[in-house]
């Protein structure tokens, strides 16, 4: 491969911290005349590493990959972690990883990132690594103007609050769900809500807090409004898993087996169980009108 500067990381959401250790990459890949690589894992290394710990994540490996490569980055690099590369202490993983198999020349590490096994060593043992295997080390700033530096986990937080705003500003765009449009109940549809339910592509997708939401909706190419509620739908179907059902406004199409994507912009309300339908109407307009606004 063409020598690079490279980060390494699972790059969970690709958030504001993420981006700005990727705008130190370009800039150093720049001085350096090098390709600017992200070294990343198709799936979560703790899921390797703790089977009993299944995250839920912000992006899925599309989602990842598309929003990597919107910021510009040379190539992605994607490494299959394994027991075996998990068991590679650090300087192992420099010279065998790194250099002889992906011709790393110069690696940008995050200002709080460990790696090798153990996950032990620190940034000057690193430097010392890679001064024996031929890899200039560089330590990445943190991100500035945040008074608590962005992690995914954070992130994690603020959509199990409904605190979508803040979420969506961590991460310098709108949370999104998407998958397929499949058949429901039809209840909605009844009361003058009819809505799309959606069968999510990605099974391990992080759920923001049960509730309603106002949305922008992307199927077909085409962008509309609407709000989507996320929950067990007490008031019809008590004992039903979790839903996440989308009402599209001013749209009548038949979209059943189409893609659609949801972008989150604000939490509405909380999920409430209703004695009746109509009480559910009157509460659904009431939705309607702080989503437009």
């Amino acid at each position: 491969m063409e020598g690079s500067i490279a980060t390494i990381g699972f790059f969970d959401g690709v958030h504001c911290g993420h981006r700005y250790l990727l705008r130190q990459l370009k800039e150093q890949a720049e001085k350096s005349g090098l390709k600017a690589v992200v070294i990343t894992f198709p799936i979560h290394p703790r899921k390797v590493l703790q089977q009993e710990y299944q995250p839920k994540l912000l992006t899925s490996p599309d989602e990842r990959k598309k929003l990597l490569l919107s910021l510009e980055i040379d190539r992605i690099d994607v490494l299959d972690f394994t027991r075996e590369m998990a068991e590679l202490t650090a300087q192992e993983f420099m010279r065998k990883s790194l250099r002889d198999q992906l011709n790393v020349k110069e690696l940008l590490i995050g200002y709080d990132h460990k790696f090798g096994k153990g996950r032990t060593d620190n940034f000057e043992q690193y430097v010392e690594y890679g001064k024996a295997c031929g890899i200039t080390v560089y330590q990445a700033e943190a991100l500035p103007e945040k008074e608590k530096q962005v992690s995914s986990t954070y992130i994690r937080n603020l959509l199990s609050e409904g605190k979508i705003r803040e979420a969506n500003e961590n991460l310098c765009y709108r949370y999104g769900l998407q998958g397929k449009v499949i058949r429901g109940n039809q209840l909605g549809r009844t009361i003058g809500f009819p809505t799309a339910n959606l069968e999510l592509a990605e099974k391990d997708k992080m759920l923001p807090k049960d509730g309603v939401y106002s949305v922008l909706v992307e199927t077909e190419d085409k962008n509309y409004c609407g709000m989507a509620y996320i929950g067990q739908r007490p008031t019809v179907l008590p004992e039903g898993g979790k839903r996440v059902e989308v009402n599209i406004f001013d749209f009548s199409d038949d979209i059943y087996g189409n893609d659609l994507r949801i972008e989150l912009i604000d939490f509405i309300r909380p999920e409430i169980r209703f004695d009746n339908l109509e009480d559910l109407r009157r509460q659904l307009e009431k939705d309607k009108q702080k989503a437009l606004a």
